[in-house]
């Protein structure tokens, strides 16, 4: 067996084998494989797909490349909760202290930034302070302890999938149904927890851009799960414009904790109201407008902020101290009318390029810059009315490069749902 062989069965749409995965992915992390080789599988797995006994196995793979985190100490039944990336989802910083204000244990293990989306670890690193690298008994007490956590996917977890995860970044196979599904599955299974609700973002500011496609990734998610014994539940939602206003990892925070207060974009906190009754209402048994009462009851009363405060406490972020950066310039609009086109990708780009995100997998983030919007799609724009802020550092742009981003026209057009689709398994109450 060696990896040339495996390249060519792959790029000539043959299934691969269990054994031919191990090897080509073992390899890989003992350096007996070159990343050229493996990116070359990774561009044949995204032209020609695989199916869904290749795409379990290759899921067990990682599984087993790794760590398997034992959680069986944390008292009740575990949730975590993913996305599966868009611009301006800063849902993960909400949902943790929300879900375990509600008595729910949240233990999360999240990742960095890939593609033109960001990532939960950049934006917890952009406060001053956050420690995301808990070792494993310190992950453990802490959620029994407040109930949940935040850390970084470690080195030893799904080890596979942290360097396959930064080579697919910086090579573009980052959009294929397999090797989404893989990433993500393998997190979650290696992490512990025994319910998992999945944010599967769909429209041009996500990595799946058609219902399709991203109905094609639920199906295969839970059908993983299912191997493994876990509750999935995905939930779809409409990325055709950011998520709430902010755009940028310090500026995200902010936006999170302006949320947690009450006070967030009301698609931000229809959301995570959403996403949070799910998850309650899996991991406590109770019907979904129960739940939804707890949720919604939490983050009105402060309890959902003040165990924000608590998860800040235990991993050392200074709530005073969030990188945002004291320069931004004004995008003002060159016509009136309605805003009936964001384009989130497009933002997204921008914001990678001020240096909020990653070219290449061996760049730092600037923690401070991005884009805050001033207006939603559907709301109406007068002329010369500011459409966002883009904060900067080191980099001028010209704003009116920027203009194309939206589009406004003189009649209103009908607004995408948030919530586009939930698919679960027939057995689950809601």
């Amino acid at each position: 067996m060696n990896i040339v062989d495996i390249i060519i069965k792959k790029k000539n749409k043959e299934e691969l084998t269990y054994s031919e995965l191990k090897y080509a992915i073992d390899g890989f992390i003992l350096n007996e494989i070159k990343d050229y080789q493996i990116s070359a599988l990774l561009m044949a797995i995204v032209i020609n797909g695989m199916t869904t006994e290749e795409t379990i196995n290759l899921t067990q793979v990682m599984i087993e490349s790794g760590d398997i985190i034992d959680l069986s100490s944390i008292d009740g039944v575990i949730v975590d909760k993913h996305s599966t990336g868009g611009v301006g989802d800063k849902t993960t910083l909400i949902l943790a202290p929300l879900v375990a204000s509600c008595g729910v244990k949240v233990a999360k293990m999240s990742g960095r930034g890939l593609g033109h989306t960001g990532g939960t670890i950049d934006k917890l690193e952009s406060i001053e302070g956050f420690n995301v690298n808990l070792k494993e008994d310190q992950f453990v007490k802490q959620v029994n302890d407040i109930g949940c956590a935040i850390i970084s996917q470690t080195a030893e977890v799904a080890k596979a999938d942290k360097l396959l995860y930064a080579l697919r970044d910086v090579t573009g196979t980052t959009e294929s149904i397999p090797l989404i599904a893989s990433s993500i599955m393998s997190k979650k299974i290696a992490s512990g927890a025994s319910v998992i609700v999945i944010d599967v973002k769909v429209g041009n500011g996500a990595l799946m851009k058609t219902k399709e496609d991203a109905t094609k990734l639920s199906n295969l998610m839970i059908e993983i799960g299912k191997k493994h014994n876990k509750k999935i539940v995905c939930v779809l939602t409409n990325m055709s414009e950011p998520l709430g206003f902010a755009i940028g990892n310090g500026l995200e925070v902010m936006e999170s904790i302006n949320t947690l207060k009450n006070n967030g974009p009301s698609d931000l906190k229809d959301l995570v109201l959403k996403l949070g009754s799910i998850m309650v209402s899996l991991s406590k048994d109770i019907d979904i407008d129960t739940a939804l009462n707890q949720v919604t009851n939490n983050l009105e009363n402060g309890l959902a902020y003040k165990k924000f405060e608590e998860l800040l406490l235990a991993q050392n972020g200074d709530i005073n101290n969030i990188k945002v950066s004291n320069r931004f310039v004004s995008l003002k609009s060159s016509r009136s009318g309605f805003l009936n086109e964001i384009n989130a990708e497009k933002l997204e780009e921008i914001s990678q390029k001020l240096g909020g995100g990653r070219i290449n997998k061996e760049d730092s983030i600037n923690y401070g810059v991005g884009i805050v919007l001033n207006k939603k799609v559907g709301d109406y724009i007068e002329l010369n009315e500011e459409l966002a802020r883009i904060y900067i550092d080191q980099i001028d742009l010209k704003v009116s490069d920027i203009l194309n981003v939206f589009k406004i026209e003189e009649a209103q057009k009908l607004k995408n749902k948030l919530i586009i689709d939930i698919i679960k398994w027939l057995y689950y109450k809601f």
